[in-house]
């Protein structure tokens, strides 16, 4: 059994989440139900970044104190994880006075090494992402990111010795040429390196909302310094036990590419500073546009996530997401988009799917799954008087594929591998034709009825001829096709893949410190599914979308 410790960025409570978050939120959970079901221990984080300029002022906007503010608006976020079926083990905000101590402790550190000095400043800060800029990082006077101008602020700051980090930043780059992925975010957070490196301003001294400097307290923390350090904070007081020793350093920091420098710099060159192992990977998503413009509370332009949820439920927005943008890349989403998708894949490939083989199971073989002939359900590599199911090859290479990109967070490339099976199924119903075998093979038992040379179907005596077979076979290698979805979908779809078992008899699977595990992976495999399962017809498992 391996570890896994997978987090979101947390988000920042100026705001009402929208569809980037639960884009995000929903991307972890998918790889941290992956490792669940290989039983490696896992840990997923999530929560809310609570301090800052942006947070006293919407606060101040709404007549409340920060404080009440955060209380109000977290509710909204810690919905983002329940709605999109999220498993997170913790939930994480930083105004937890756990959280505070610990940012203290970590900022001493780097203090105590000499990393940390204090001096006058005056630079162009943008506001909306909290962070200064040079003007040649501005696009026509711009915040690149926020398209606003940014304001000139002139006062004495903390500032910590990013550019003494330089070249160790760089030997850890050279030596790792994973740390950052894909790999174009590599280039260009190792980019950033090679330019070169200011040290930056680590805290403020006309803000108040934040953690104080454990040094001085006339000053805060920077809260982009607070938010790095929660990765580490959660680990000291969660619920559990040596969370930290059993989890640190983290798999995979997961987060959109505007704050790649945050992240790919400044936090890594922090833990060097205080002298703790850094995160092993970083994964940059790209950014859901609307009408190819990035969303942006501050541009305004979001879209909310939760009408769609409600109506249409997790799986399918969390289908739709993975779909339409490939991971890792930026792409446009809109609800026709979602609606389009949801008709086309849900309703009529899987569902259909998974309607027609219940319905012909309950109709040809009284609602019980059939044995298929002896040796049919064998690997392919072994060798047997009966052929092998024409469907075990391309499913085992399938199963194979999916494990591959989901150990490499290739979200999308799997799920196209696992919609390429569903399609492969739905093209074996109309090849095989079972509604044709179910009526010679009636034609068969009644031209044989009196010859008994037809072996009998296990618990039913009726006469089989060679359409009987090939009637189960075909039956059977249909409820094994799904039985296997049913694994390969889990991370992605949880609640339909768990739908898809109850369809076909399979038993409950148990939990995990109280969050369902799901299917093993061990059953990713191809000839497990038993005979002789009662299948339980239901409504559609997607309705079309109508107009």
């Amino acid at each position: 059994m391996g570890r896994f410790y997978i987090t979101t960025p947390i988000y920042y409570v100026n705001d009402v989440p929208h569809i980037g978050h639960a884009y995000t939120t929903a991307a972890a959970d998918v790889a941290a139900r992956f490792h669940r079901q290989l039983g490696d221990d896992v840990f997923f984080l999530t929560g809310t970044d609570e301090h800052g300029t942006k947070v006293e002022q919407a606060a101040a906007a709404r007549g409340l104190t920060p404080k009440e503010h955060v209380d109000e608006v977290v509710i909204r976020f810690k919905e983002v994880a329940a709605k999109v079926g999220a498993s997170n083990d913790f939930f994480i905000r930083t105004t937890d006075p756990e959280h505070e101590q610990y940012v203290q402790q970590f900022v001493q550190r780097c203090y105590d090494a000499g990393d940390i000095y204090k001096k006058a400043y005056s630079g162009l800060y943008c506001r909306a992402c909290e962070a200064y800029y040079t003007e040649e990082n501005l696009v026509d006077g711009l915040c690149p990111d926020h398209g606003i101008a940014p304001v000139l602020v002139e006062e004495e700051n903390y500032f910590f010795r990013l550019s003494a980090f330089q070249d160790r930043l760089g030997a850890h780059y050279r030596d790792n040429p994973d740390f950052v992925r894909p790999k174009h975010r590599y280039n260009e957070a190792l980019s950033f390196i090679q330019q070169g490196l200011d040290d930056i301003s680590i805290s403020r001294s006309t803000l108040k909302w934040g953690i104080s400097v454990p040094w001085d307290e006339t000053q805060v923390i920077y809260v982009w310094v607070d938010a790095l350090i929660n990765y580490m904070s959660a680990l000291t007081y969660a619920p559990g036990r040596d969370l930290f020793s059993r989890f640190w350093p983290a798999s995979y920091h997961l987060m959109a590419q505007d704050i790649l420098k945050f992240h790919g710099v400044i936090w890594p060159a922090l833990l060097m500073s205080a002298g703790y192992e850094l995160p092993e990977h970083l994964f940059i998503h790209g950014y859901l546009k609307l009408g190819g413009e990035k969303m942006s509370k501050t541009r305004g332009n979001v879209m909310d996530p939760f009408p769609l949820i409600e109506q249409y439920g997790a799986d399918a927005f969390r289908l739709y997401c993975l779909r339409e943008v490939s991971f890792g890349q930026d792409g446009v989403v809109s609800e026709e988009g979602f609606k389009a998708r949801y008709n086309s894949e849900l309703a009529n490939e899987l569902g259909n799917l998974v309607s027609r083989t219940v319905s012909m199971i309950g109709k040809y073989r009284g609602g019980t799954v059939p044995a298929p002939p002896p040796g049919y359900a064998d690997p392919p590599e072994c060798t047997h008087a009966h052929p092998g199911s024409p469907l075990a090859v391309e499913a085992i290479a399938a199963c194979a594929a999916v494990r591959t990109q989901l150990e490499e967070l290739d979200l999308s490339t799997a799920l196209d591998g696992v919609w390429t099976l569903v399609r492969r199924l739905n093209r074996y119903v109309e090849e095989q034709a079972p509604w044709k075998l179910a009526k010679q093979a009636e034609a068969e038992a009644a031209a044989s009825a009196s010859v008994q040379i037809s072996a009998a179907v296990p618990g039913q005596g009726a006469v089989q001829g060679s359409a009987g077979i090939a009637l189960d076979a075909a039956l059977w290698d249909l409820a094994e096709g799904l039985r296997v979805l049913s694994v390969l979908l889990y991370p992605f779809m949880p609640q339909t893949a768990m739908a898809i078992r109850e369809r076909l008899g399979l038993t409950p699977v148990g939990s995990a410190s109280g969050i369902e595990s799901g299917p093993s992976w061990e059953g990713a495999q191809w000839g497990l599914l038993p005979p002789g399962l009662t299948v339980i017809s239901g409504g559609a498992l997607f309705p079309r979308i109508e107009g």
